[in-house]
């Protein structure tokens, strides 16, 4: 066989190894960042043109983060972000409106404690959402309820649910680093908020 032709096929080989070195790098690269984002990797491949913007989009938030020194909360800023937080759904009973705000501004400042920028929503949503894949979207929905509150659009219904999608974020941004009983908590602030509600309405109709 002329030597050539050897060339040709060594050649051939040598690509098809790349080849599939290559697909074995994405196929680890898509494994990786599924793994670490979970359902944020489905809603950002949902929103890009396609695949790879995505994944490339991943990457960059999460090359992002690890430039970003986040710290944990000491016990004595938890303990006054938590009271703050049931002052605000104290807040909401009289004014749902001011409350959602709070909650917002309140989340704000224990990220920027944890040492997150703050520099605007989106950017602040890209940074959770490297840590905290599972509730990320509970930002992002609670913020639009309250943008749609802001132009007149919402309802006390619609604020409620952003004082839960905030309470989530703000439950994992609280206390991921103290061992709490997160779902308890919640479920016991969400029955609160109702009760308080229940009893203002019956307090008005007595006066």
């Amino acid at each position: 066989m002329a030597t050539w032709v050897w060339i040709l096929i060594a050649a051939a080989a040598v690509v098809f190894v790349a080849v599939v070195a290559w697909g074995s790098v994405k196929q680890r690269r898509t494994k990786q960042l599924k793994s670490q984002f979970g359902p944020e990797y489905d809603r950002t491949v949902e929103s890009t043109d396609s695949k790879r913007k995505a994944e490339s989009e991943l990457a960059a938030r999460k090359e992002r983060r690890e430039q970003i020194e986040v710290r944990p909360l000491s016990s004595a800023a938890r303990e006054r972000y938590t009271s703050q937080w049931q002052n605000v759904q104290a807040q909401f009973v009289d004014s749902p409106e001011a409350a959602v705000a709070s909650a917002d501004q309140l989340i704000q400042s224990v990220m920027a404690d944890r040492g997150y920028p703050v520099e605007d929503f989106e950017t602040r949503a890209s940074d959770i959402s490297v840590d905290h894949p599972q509730v990320v979207e509970n930002y992002r929905r609670g913020h639009g309820l309250a943008e749609k509150s802001a132009d007149g659009e919402g309802s006390t219904e619609n604020l409620r649910q952003a004082m839960r999608h905030y309470r989530a974020l703000f439950d994992e941004l609280v206390e991921s680093d103290s061992g709490a009983d997160e779902p308890m908590t919640r479920a016991r602030d969400d029955g609160s908020l109702r009760d308080r509600e229940t009893t203002s309405r019956d307090s008005r109709a007595s006066r």
